[in-house]
């Protein structure tokens, strides 16, 4: 078995996590309670294994998952909630106190007392497994408790399972949108770490994720949910080769061989489609052309930056559904040509810039929900020099901040020292600067191009 363990991190790393859950159960017909359904056809070679694990109670199964806050809020909610049959109840651990946005309080005080419990949670986890491919963490970065504990956590895990994935998923500080002051701090601080002890990380923000709601599913106030469901379809379409038969499958370890060209480049953007609200449902053609042409354009990015800006390095298209390796390759021969002027790849990845996965599972809806059934959708998994722009917006906030030394004493006060701040910003300033290099040797590389014709 190639089992994968979810680490869900403060408010939203559980609020995104119950949406992630939620699909899963419908994807393999497992009830609120964890107990197969009577009338779902399963396949002989689908394997639900990889994020649940069998009970000693008969036809039941249990989430290989963790849910981790300061505060029991939030997962008092699950305990109470329709999935509450679901988890074991040693898997949702909480403390008595808020992070109250504050990393340090994540990190060094409050999350401290966490940690130990939740390294055990996480061995005995382990112990369940036969063949463990990795981690999935889920967390913000501009909270505390995801910030600070999420940072906390990652470090150990990089010390005791250094050969396994880690694959983080972040909700990143939107442009507009801010939900405290200090999310610039918490952001550079936590993103510092994520550099160092995460393998892949996949960014996400609210702001993109509204847009995409109301321009492509007509949501014209979306909630929270509304956001998760869409997170969870992307998740899904990551690890559909681990658990449905498929033409080509694409292992989790192969997303890092295939799209991280260099350790510290490991930023990725995903975008989706089709997106299809219920009432347009009748009315489209969903053609293998048409959704890998749209995964490219802006509208359907969940993070806010410009691909066209900036350079393609490489891309993984994670194709569902009715389709045929040909027409999947037809489509991507098709955005090489037809689309060269805006999918700009950089020189030294022109020739093999795409890698493809085609799954032969089609994509599950939650009912009631905002997406339209269909037969087959896309997902794209893009590392672009473009990713800069997010960075250089949040230095830009950071320093704003720093240079007045504004609310630096509430993290001095938890026990951090203020260099530590210096250092996280010369940090991801160098991480810019990186990206910044990058684009500037495919531009020279293009210009010796030029020059040899």
């Amino acid at each position: 078995m190639r089992e994968i363990i979810s680490i869900h991190i403060g408010q939203a790393g559980i609020q995104v996590g119950n949406s992630c859950w939620e699909l899963y159960c419908l994807e393999h017909g497992i009830d609120k309670d964890g107990t197969f359904k009577k009338d779902f056809k399963r396949g002989d070679d689908v394997k639900y294994e990889t994020f649940f694990r069998e009970s000693s109670v008969k036809d039941k199964v249990v989430p290989r998952s963790l849910f981790i806050d300061l505060e029991p809020t939030v997962i008092d909610e699950i305990r109470s909630g329709d999935y509450r049959e679901l988890f074991h109840p040693n898997q949702l651990i909480n403390g008595k106190e808020d992070a109250a946005n504050n990393y340090a309080r994540g990190h060094y005080t409050v999350g401290k007392e966490l940690l130990d419990l939740s390294l055990q949670r996480i061995r005995e986890l382990t112990d369940e497994c036969d063949g463990l491919q990795g981690f999935f963490l889920f967390h913000s970065v501009g909270g505390g408790s995801g910030s600070g504990f999420g940072s906390l956590l990652l470090q150990k895990l990089a010390s005791e399972y250094g050969k396994k994935s880690k694959i983080d998923f972040c909700i990143y500080p939107s442009p507009q949108v801010s939900t405290a002051v200090v999310e610039p701090y918490n952001c550079v601080l936590s993103t510092h770490s994520l550099l160092e002890h995460c393998d892949v990380t996949f960014m996400l923000d609210n702001e993109a994720i509204y847009d995409v709601c109301k321009k492509k599913l007509h949501i014209e106030r979306p909630s929270y949910a509304n956001l998760n469901r869409m997170i969870a379809q992307v998740i899904s379409s990551l690890t559909s080769s681990l658990r449905f038969p498929g033409q080509l499958n694409v292992d989790i370890n192969e997303f890092q061989t295939n799209l991280v060209p260099f350790p510290r480049i490991h930023f990725l953007l995903a975008s989706y489609a089709p997106l299809i609200s219920l009432e347009n449902a009748n009315h489209e053609q969903v053609t293998v052309s048409a959704i890998t042409n749209s995964v490219f354009s802006n509208d359907n990015l969940l993070a806010k930056c410009d691909p066209s800006s900036g350079k393609y390095m490489s891309c993984c298209l994670l194709y569902r559904g009715s389709l045929t390796p040909n027409e999947a390759q037809t489509a991507v021969a098709e955005i090489k040509t037809q689309k060269s002027k805006t999918v700009n790849f950089a020189s030294w990845s022109k020739g093999t810039g795409f890698k493809c996965g085609i799954n032969s599972s089609t994509p599950t809806v939650i009912p009631g929900g905002d997406m339209a059934k269909i037969e087959k959708s896309v997902c794209l998994l893009s590392n672009t020099t473009s990713i800069s722009q997010i960075f250089n917006r949040l230095n830009r906030k950071f320093l704003l901040m720093f240079e007045k030394r504004a609310f630096v004493h509430w993290y001095v006060g938890e026990g951090m020292e203020e260099g530590e701040f210096a250092e996280a910003r010369d940090d991801l300033l160098a991480l810019e600067k990186d990206y910044e290099s990058l684009a500037e040797d495919i531009d020279d590389d293009e210009q010796v191009e030029q020059q040899e014709y």
